[in-house]
């Protein structure tokens, strides 16, 4: 326990963070195997006394979709979406996401789930949340092997939506959309910039002093476990279980 806020495990730490990042937008959703951004959804909800409206994929009680995937498309496009999530097989330092596979697309080496809606609300969400727990030179890559969804779009293209950050098990990045590069912003406790360049196979700016990312408040943790995790359960009940129990 430090200053009076009980010690957090990894999971809690990356829900706490990711739901810090939401803020207060008006809107988050998450989508299908999603349980940390899911979580984190519910989390800023709670934060912001429901000015925030948290909507899963999954859920009876927080999914307003009565059509599922084809409805969060909808409200994508008719812009009542403000933040997302995607993650990657693989991310490169232009922000690209490769869903599909390893190697030379067709012939891929490694199949990855697919790319699904990823491109189109890539091009659609103002925010989106990049996130991979794991942080490494497989995942972090010079260069995807293939392009799911683009991190900037060719010049004249509208283009409401694009990448807002990455965040992952070890830092947190922001993304200049002029320079189409990611910026360090903080390095989580347990790790210096040493250990993000070792571990990161792109190229990086840094922010002029980089900071150790800000634990979970007090707050944060006691409604992440109670009400959240009691919410998340009706999705994920095995990760609201095995990751959220002390």
């Amino acid at each position: 326990m430090t200053d009076g806020i009980p010690e957090t495990t990894p999971t809690e730490f990356l829900i706490c963070l990711l739901a810090r990042t939401i803020g207060e937008a008006a809107s988050v959703a998450a989508g299908a195997a999603s349980p940390i951004p899911g979580a984190a959804a519910l989390l800023a909800q709670a934060l912001s006394r429901g000015r925030t409206k948290a909507m899963l994929l999954g859920s009876t009680t927080h999914g307003p979709f009565n059509d599922g995937g084809p409805e969060l498309f909808d409200r994508a496009a008719q812009g009542r979406i403000d933040v997302f999530f995607l993650s990657g097989g693989q991310i490169d330092g232009n922000a690209n996401i490769n869903l599909v596979g390893t190697g030379d697309y067709p012939n891929s080496t490694m199949r990855f789930p697919g790319s699904f809606g990823a491109p189109y609300l890539y091009f659609l969400i103002p925010r989106i949340i990049l996130f991979r727990e794991e942080h490494s030179m497989r995942v972090l890559v010079p260069k995807v092997d293939f392009i799911s969804a683009p991190g900037t779009g060719d010049k004249g293209v509208h283009r409401p939506g694009g990448p807002d950050a990455l965040i992952t098990g070890m830092a947190t990045f922001d993304f200049d959309q002029i320079t189409a590069r990611f910026r360090l912003t903080s390095t989580h406790p347990g790790y210096s910039l040493k250990d993000i360049r070792a571990n990161t196979g792109f190229t990086f700016d840094c922010a002029g002093e980089i900071r150790s990312t800000a634990p979970p408040d007090r707050e944060s943790l006691e409604l992440l476990r109670g009400p959240v995790r009691e919410q998340i359960a009706e999705i994920y009940p095995a990760f609201a279980a095995d990751r959220l129990t002390r």
